[in-house]
């Protein structure tokens, strides 16, 4: 009896846990394609990651129309949400949120510039480029309880445009999720010792998901520019959550992908039997320039 008590409660904590994950799938680049970074095999080891790590839900960054429609072939069990920040509609990049439609209801979303006028497609302060925030009410099917998703891109270049983005993000997180459990994903361009970084973290209104983890897999950052052999020191890719969003694990997953040079395979003798191994050379990728973070949360 005790063994059968104990049982159900691990299943019972198993099930309150929601993975969350955050993708920067790098935008769809010519010089990309002829490096041998092919976006529709890109394409299949992101979605296969994916589908593997099962999250209740991913932010994307950088995705584009056409590459959301190739990941949607692929990712059966989830719809997005999120609109092109050039034009609001299917013009330039995407923060698309995907989610599991099996598990999860949508309620509301929408997406704003960060920016002044955060309400219509802008460009904020110092920025490079047009950066928006998608966002997502749900509901969980089973517990029937709700959360927000905010996912975003900051600035890679404007400092200004990267503090007052994130005191932005902030703003609509009160805003919006009114003290309900969030979650803030992204590539925010900036490490954790930055001074937006701290703008965040600090303000009391979300917390770190690499710090407040119970367990953590982190063996390196996150932006590797599709250098399988290097080893990025910062997290500029990460997940912040409300202060009661409890953090059971973190992980940055540095899983690659295969591509085959032209050669035979070989044929080997191992403990008296014949095994056949790869010949010639295969090259090892990376399926972004990004690695892409999970966290596993008490949600609900």
């Amino acid at each position: 009896m005790t063994m059968v008590l104990s049982l159900a409660m691990l299943a019972g904590v198993a099930q309150e846990l929601a993975t969350i994950a955050s993708y920067n799938v790098r935008v769809f680049n010519a010089n990309d394609e002829a490096q041998g970074n092919v976006w529709s095999r890109r394409c299949k080891a992101i979605c296969d990651q994916m589908n593997f790590v099962s999250p209740v839900a991913f932010g994307t960054q950088e995705v584009t129309y056409k590459q959301l429609v190739d990941m949607q072939q692929q990712l059966d069990r989830y719809a997005y949400i999120g609109v092109g920040r050039d034009d609001g509609k299917l013009a330039g990049e995407f923060m698309a949120i995907f989610y599991n439609k099996e598990q999860l209801e949508l309620l509301k979303h929408d997406t704003f510039w960060l920016s002044e006028t955060p309400e219509k497609v802008s460009r904020g302060w110092d920025g490079a480029c047009n950066r928006v925030c998608t966002w997502g009410e749900f509901r969980d099917k089973r517990t029937k309880k709700k959360f927000y998703y905010f996912n975003t891109h900051l600035d890679h270049k404007g400092p200004v445009a990267q503090v007052e983005g994130a005191k932005l993000l902030l703003r609509k997180i009160k805003e919006i999720a009114k003290g309900a459990p969030a979650v803030l994903t992204g590539d925010f361009n900036v490490s954790p010792r930055s001074k937006a970084f701290g703008e965040l973290v600090n303000s009391g209104l979300v917390k770190d998901c690499y710090a407040s983890a119970r367990y953590r897999f982190a063996e390196c950052g996150t932006f590797q520019d599709f250098d399988p052999y290097r080893r990025p020191a910062d997290r500029i890719d990460h997940i912040l959550v409300t202060p009661k969003v409890g953090v059971e694990a973190f992980a940055v997953l540095t899983d690659g992908y295969w591509t085959k040079n032209d050669a035979e395979p070989q044929v080997l003798k191992l403990n008296g039997a014949e095994v056949t191994v790869a010949g010639g050379k295969w090259t090892r990728r990376n399926p972004s320039d990004h690695y892409p973070v999970v966290a596993k949360l008490r949600l609900w």
